[in-house]
């Protein structure tokens, strides 16, 4: 059908003036505050570094960015509401690389090579094993024999099944020989809080524990990077006790999928400049956290490299029977 001259013309200037308001609108952003969804609780490590990496970037737009705690289902019930949300920019949020486990697990109904922008990579973690100091585990080879004295009856704590912490340290205890008791939470801060109140007999997490073993109240018995970290030279990793195993976990920043060129290009360029600020420095400084910056297309590919790592680390250590078992 032919459509007559003059409805041609009002629809195309029609949408050039459309288009032309959505650039204005892009290059104008933000014009509002901005939410950044935390998937863990407030007080543990992800959430520290998380505010003070919103503070900075916040300077960098001018808008206040309102961090909002959304925990459970080990990071991926805040990841969820993220990527649903209106791609515009307003709705950012901590995207946890565990996303590409359990993507592949069927535990959250997402594609991360398909349904995010990701926005920048800004740092990795510490991990490590911790014990109360009145515990009889003087050494993680001590840890190792008694549990292999009596199987499944060590109890430790984790951010929540399938998360960094739980497959980090059963990848241990399968690297170890040993069988141990799993007890999931939706955070590191409430698992903390019971190996501090005497509910479990360690704790697998990020750096929440480190002012605690500073304090005396922990003991800390090994961490799980590539090297020994900068606060504890004193505690082997699991590599230098003969175990090769790393986790690190970087934390990154993302978006929904199908962001406005000049709304991702403006995001990007404020996290990178966050992700160097003293501010952000000294919270990753803080607790151990060893900056990892990468842009935005990078960080992609990268996650894309670690989905690939997933595939294979699911297989060897059975995660889907140990997800079904709970």
């Amino acid at each position: 059908m032919r459509i007559p001259r003059r409805q041609f013309v009002l629809g195309t200037l029609g949408a050039a003036v459309a288009g032309a308001s959505g650039l204005a609108r892009a290059a104008d952003f933000p014009e509002r505050p901005i939410t950044f969804i935390c998937p863990w609780p407030a007080g543990g490590s992800a959430d520290m570094t998380m505010r003070a990496l919103c503070n900075a970037a916040a300077r960098q737009l001018g808008q206040t960015i309102v961090l909002e705690n959304r925990a459970g289902a080990s990071g991926m019930l805040g990841l969820r509401a993220m990527a649903s949300a209106k791609p515009d920019g307003y709705t950012i949020g901590q995207i946890p690389i565990s996303v590409t486990r359990f993507a592949q697990l069927g535990s959250v109904q997402l594609d991360p090579l398909k349904d995010l922008s990701y926005l920048a990579r800004t740092s990795g973690q510490t991990f490590g094993i911790v014990v109360r100091s009145d515990s009889p585990y003087k050494t993680l080879k001590e840890f190792v024999a008694a549990a292999k004295a009596a199987p499944g009856r060590i109890a430790y704590g984790s951010a929540g099944i399938g998360g960094a912490t739980h497959v980090g340290m059963e990848e241990f205890a399968l690297a170890a020989g040993i069988q141990l008791n799993h007890i999931p939470y939706k955070g590191g801060a409430p698992a903390l809080q019971d190996l501090l109140g005497g509910q479990l007999d360690a704790l697998a997490d990020s750096t929440s524990w480190a002012p605690h073993v500073k304090a005396g109240k922990l003991r800390l018995l090994a961490t799980w990077g590539e090297t020994r970290t900068r606060d504890f030279p004193d505690a082997p990793t699991l590599r230098d006790l003969g175990w090769d195993v790393v986790v690190d976990a970087p934390n990154g920043v993302g978006a929904p999928k199908g962001l406005p060129p000049a709304v991702e290009a403006r995001l990007r360029a404020a996290f990178r400049a966050a992700a160097a600020s003293p501010e952000f420095i000294a919270a990753c400084d803080k607790i151990d956290a060893p900056p990892m910056y990468l842009d935005g297309p990078d960080y992609e590919k990268y996650v894309a490299a670690v989905y690939r790592k997933e595939t294979q680390l699911i297989e060897r250590l059975k995660l889907r029977e140990l997800i079904a078992k709970g």
